[in-house]
């Protein structure tokens, strides 16, 4: 077995051991339950704060924008708004495109070796499966304020109904938590699976797939299976929002293992690839119009320099450029 994605495998396993053998050997609830949540939450926002302020900070000296079609130029080409923004209101889009519908990753290509051509094709499996992640990821996060509220919002509530519309008896199913666990099981297979992807990937790549892996199955085997109280769970979650932190009896030791592997997730994520999320906004190739033909982009950095134009060369030189029959602009 290849030994990044072994180790990554085996750094979450020992997370989940840590987290079950301290609660239930130890007897460590407050800690997993409260002490760990909070330092998770405060390193996160920490984390991502910092990130987001030093990508702002950063200088942008040229103009870099990824072009995937027409510039806009004489009236009569046709110009590709979407992927070559002219306006700030084309690119507002651009990123819209990008953000909600991954239209970069829609459109990426793969090839293949056929005979002595190379044939190429789109990889909308990819783009399928981070779709369905991410989506059932932002599901699965929003139906879980219901733990955090009081009273339950109402759009917690409707997306609730609107996922598990197929109920197929007691508890109800939510399709997003097979979503979510058909989506990163999709991404880990195929980047284990897949030898280019495999070669190319660290084990910082493996490492978030596993652990959102683990959560997702905890998650779901509370729900469908070791069953846990929910009311003492939103007494345990409404303490800590309100920090009036207390750890009821009758929580199970799953839900502790479950919370712990959140808690490392929050944690490493502002350090992490995952980060993509805050810094797709602050990405240049993105973010910055195409109008290099319209406009000049003139490089802040670039210091003052003493330059000498054609004109005042050719008023040099003009009687030997004539003399050697070079064309010259002006004959006087």
């Amino acid at each position: 077995m290849n030994e990044k994605y072994l180790f990554s495998l085996m750094s979450v396993v020992l997370l989940f051991l840590l987290a079950y053998a301290g609660v239930e050997v130890a007897g460590l609830q407050v800690l997993f339950g409260v002490i760990i949540p909070y330092m998770a939450l405060i390193v996160f926002l920490a984390g991502f704060a910092y990130r987001v302020i030093q990508w702002a900070q950063t200088p942008v000296p040229y103009k870099i924008p990824t072009t995937g079609g027409q510039q806009k130029s004489l009236p009569w080409i046709q110009h590709a708004a979407i992927d070559c923004p002219d306006t700030k209101a084309q690119v507002v889009g651009r990123m819209a495109m990008e953000v909600l519908l991954f239209r970069s990753l829609f459109r990426n290509l793969v090839f293949k070796k056929e005979g002595d051509k190379l044939a190429y094709r789109m990889e909308l499996f990819l783009w399928l499966g981070a779709i369905v992640f991410h989506y059932a990821f932002l599901v699965v996060t929003i139906r879980h304020l219901r733990f955090f509220a009081e009273p339950v919002p109402f759009f917690v509530t409707g997306l609730e109904k609107v996922d598990s519309f197929l109920q197929l008896g007691l508890p109800v199913v939510y399709m997003s938590g097979i979503a979510l666990l058909a989506g990163v099981l999709y991404l880990a297979i195929r980047r284990i699976y897949v030898g280019h992807t495999r070669y190319i990937s660290l084990a910082s790549d493996f490492f978030p797939l596993f652990l959102i892996l683990a959560i997702a199955v905890t998650g779901i085997m509370m729900r469908y299976f070791t069953k846990v109280d929910i009311p003492t769970v939103k007494e345990l979650t409404m303490g800590l929002v309100t920090f009036r932190p207390a750890v009821p009896e009758g929580i199970g030791t799953l839900f502790f293992v479950h919370l712990f592997l959140v808690s490392v997730l929050l944690a490493y994520f502002p350090f992490s690839k995952l980060m993509h999320m805050g810094g797709v906004f602050f990405s240049p190739t993105r973010n910055m119009t195409c109008n290099t033909r319209a406009e000049r982009h003139v490089n802040p950095w670039n210091y003052p320099v003493p330059v000498h134009t054609y004109e005042e060369y050719e008023d040099d030189f003009r009687e030997h450029m004539i003399e050697a029959g070079l064309p010259v602009e002006k004959k006087e």
